[in-house]
């Protein structure tokens, strides 16, 4: 028709001509997503530091109280020894079973050494030993009294019943001796040795100890149970 007109309406046309536009969000620089990583890792490894300083404290606390801050004048009657972790040796139960040293780990220990033909100084230990650990009265539990014997020697029939509640197992001498140690001038199975969860040797009784003597020695014990009260819990596999 004449005089009408076939072009687009003015805002159309404007709407047609205009290009696209479009948004684009820019990528974090290399180095930002590195620093970013690089602050995660220090966080987290500085929260796994402070979680383990956490679980420790009390355990460092313990030792730190019974060796450091003793009353003045209280002194112990076994010899506090240089700390040595039980070593990775075989050993078997009186089955045979081979059993790893280290699975002692978790409780208290007071362990004597001998040979099975256990002779009347090996007796009187047998016996110290479960009367210290029936002593210890409520915390008994805490405790485990072992008997390593060092040659393949049969025990003695009438032993075995006494022997109930202990642990008792077959290492070789020497290569315990690479753990416990005597006083100079003394054997392995001279001692009653002291054994901390965590399966360090950290004390030793004197020689040839004898009633009087495991008086003291149970004092010793009850000390060391009482500061280590707030981390140590009867049952195997604590710390």
């Amino acid at each position: 028709m004449s005089g009408s007109s076939s072009s687009p309406p003015a805002g159309r046309h404007r709407l047609l001509d205009e290009p696209l536009a479009l948004t684009v969000h820019s990528l974090p620089a290399p180095q930002h997503a590195v620093a970013a990583d690089s602050r995660r890792t220090r966080s987290g490894r500085f929260k796994m530091l402070a979680l383990l300083a956490v679980c420790v404290a009390p355990i460092v606390a313990s030792y730190f109280s019974y060796y450091v801050v003793r009353p003045q004048g209280q002194r112990n009657f076994g010899d506090l020894v240089e700390q040595r972790p039980v070593p990775p040796l075989a050993a078997t139960n009186l089955d045979g079973a081979a059993v790893a040293l280290p699975s002692l780990k978790g409780q208290w220990l007071l362990v004597s050494v001998g040979g099975g033909a256990c002779d009347a100084q090996c007796e009187k230990h047998l016996y110290l030993q479960r009367q210290l650990r029936e002593a210890l009265g409520k915390d008994k539990e805490r405790m485990d009294w072992v008997w390593l014997v060092t040659d393949g020697a049969p025990l003695r029939p009438e032993l075995l019943p006494a022997l109930r509640q202990a642990t008792v197992l077959r290492v070789g001498e020497a290569p315990l001796a690479a753990w416990l140690a005597p006083a100079a001038g003394r054997r392995l199975a001279d001692h009653l040795y002291v054994v901390d969860p965590m399966g360090h040797w950290m004390m030793r009784f004197p020689a040839d100890l004898d009633v009087a003597g495991a008086g003291k020695a149970r004092r010793d014990l009850e000390r060391l149970l009482r500061a280590s009260s707030s981390w140590d819990q009867p049952g195997r596999g604590n710390p």
